[in-house]
């Protein structure tokens, strides 16, 4: 042993003597090297463009407040908090007897589930949708948002998008290279001129996406169903988007978000001759884009089957397009993941295929989905109203989705405490956490309710100017016992016998509201 030990100190002596230094001192000098290494400022070109975006956000931070205070009413994230319909979970068991489908698929989209979206946007479009060339599976819409970006958007391009907006669209623009340019839709109250503060309607103003547009625009974002707002884009504003953007910006492609298609729970009103135009024949109220006179060529369609199904943990997106722009996203897909879940997507094509039948007394599932949520956003309507919240009026407004944008009452606002507002909240935007900010902070600490601010769907610069002071967005994705507590927590008990939760009866019984304790 002292022998191997005195061998290994002459070893060590020699090889400095050679190498001119202490063999000690390079250990050291390496180990400072990786902690120097560690500790730097080499960040990637994707992080970069996000910029410094290490601190809380919306979702973290009221996560940790829904921890921290206890929840009764989830009434923020928009997930629906119950199971897919029978026959999807149905679907799924039976696509896992395949051996075969445990295995990987066709890249840009499992073959039986690419030609059950080309036979359905064909119909949607009203023309031929090539399966294979015109259709590409993605991971949930918000990936097939980020190829059609990576594929469009250089360095210095503009994209826009309508404000508010679904916070993720900024970010995945900044990712792409490009710089978000953003049109505000204008808030008009049904009653301006009265001192109650009223529901209302967000409108596109022309005049500001003329002002907006450029030949440096590359692309274009509509979500109709809207997320946040509700809104639902009129035929007419369609066509005014359709010939800006024609007019204007030659090379602007037009990403049109459409996971909501099939919750246009307040149609707009028909023509005189029934019609809408653009209108889908089996998606009641809503209005394809690509659909739209010389849209087709410049329009990238996408959906996905998570609001539909109520299944958002399957995370299947798709993109519909000509194969000038689809191609693209099937070029970049196989270096992002091989394939989409090739078990979930063969689930979708059975599912959509039963969807269509009969279902819980309605011609389709998907006539029953849109009364369901009709239901629910009527037995929450009510318990806002009362809590001093002003409400869109559904019977004159178009809405879709499954949010809420609830404007803040007067006297709703005396009862946020002082203190709360504008105080300073790195999570916030700016770093203040406005008015609509302090709302929800007290709902969640007080009330048990979780909602969330309208701010993060504003720019930083509109935020500042109050914009979004006056809304929160409110979801009703929620089962009747979460909608329930939510009445009660804002001074409505809901008349529910237990059986029938779940149902398509029940009645709103007042108790005293926020504004009157």
């Amino acid at each position: 042993m002292k022998a191997t030990v005195f061998f290994f100190l002459l070893l060590k002596d020699s090889l400095a003597f050679l190498w001119g230094t202490d063999l000690n001192v390079v250990s050291t000098k390496r180990t400072l090297s990786s902690t120097f290494s560690s500790t730097s400022n080499n960040v990637g070109e994707a992080t970069g463009r996000l910029g410094t975006m290490q601190g809380p956000t919306v979702w973290s931070e009221f996560g940790r407040l829904a921890e921290e205070y206890g929840v009764d009413a989830n009434l923020g994230q928009g997930f629906p908090d119950w199971s897919p319909p029978q026959f999807a979970v149905d679907s799924l068991v039976e696509a896992t007897k395949s051996a075969q489908i445990h295995q990987y698929t066709r890249p840009a989209g499992h073959p039986k589930l690419v030609k059950e979206l080309a036979k359905r946007y064909s119909i949607h479009l009203d023309r031929d949708v090539d399966p294979m060339s015109e259709v590409a599976v993605t991971v949930g819409a918000s990936q097939a948002l980020y190829l059609s970006l990576q594929t469009l958007i250089k360095p210095g391009d503009e994209v826009i998008i309508f404000e508010p907006f679904f916070d993720l669209y900024v970010n995945q623009i900044k990712l792409a290279g490009g710089t978000p340019v953003y049109v505000p839709l204008r808030f008009v109250p049904y009653d301006a001129s009265s001192s109650t503060i009223t529901g209302g309607d967000w409108i596109l103003d022309k005049e500001a996406l003329i002002q907006k547009i450029s030949p440096k625009t590359k692309a274009l974002v509509l979500n109709s169903p809207h997320n946040p707002t509700g809104k639902v884009f009129t035929a007419s504003e369609m066509d005014s988007i359709a010939e800006v953007v024609g007019f204007n910006a030659p090379e602007c492609v037009v990403i049109s978000d459409e996971v909501y298609k099939y919750i246009v729970h307040s149609p707009p009103e028909r023509d005189s001759t029934g019609l809408r135009l653009g209108e889908s024949p089996i998606c009641d109220g809503h209005i394809q884009f690509a659909s739209l006179p010389g849209m087709w060529d410049r329009t990238i369609t996408i959906s996905s089957a998570g609001k539909t199904f109520s299944a958002t943990g399957w995370q299947v997106g798709w993109c519909i397009g000509p194969s000038h722009l689809v191609g693209r996203i099937h070029q970049l897909l196989p270096y992002v993941q091989f394939c989409t879940s090739t078990l979930v997507q063969e689930a979708l094509a059975l599912s959509l295929q039963r969807a269509d039948l009969p279902y819980e007394g309605f011609n389709s599932y998907y006539h029953y989905l849109k009364a369901k949520y009709v239901r629910k956003r009527d037995l929450l309507v009510s318990a806002l109203e009362k809590a001093g919240f002003a409400i869109p009026n559904y019977d004159r407004t178009p809405s879709g989705g499954f949010f809420i944008f609830a404007r803040i009452g007067k006297e709703l606002s005396k009862q946020i405490p002082k203190e709360l507002i504008n105080a300073p909240n790195i999570a916030a935007p700016a770093g203040v956490a406005r008015q609509d900010w302090a709302l929800c902070q007290w709902l969640i600490e007080e009330k048990g309710i979780l909602c969330i601010p309208s701010s993060p769907f504003f720019s930083l610069e509109r935020a500042a100017e109050g914009a979004s002071d006056d809304f929160i967005r409110i979801a009703f994705c929620k089962t009747d016992e979460t909608i329930v507590a939510a009445a009660r927590a804002f001074g409505s008990e809901l008349n529910i016998a237990e059986e029938n939760v779940g149902e398509f009866s029940i009645h709103v019984e007042s108790k005293p509201s926020i504004q009157e304790k």
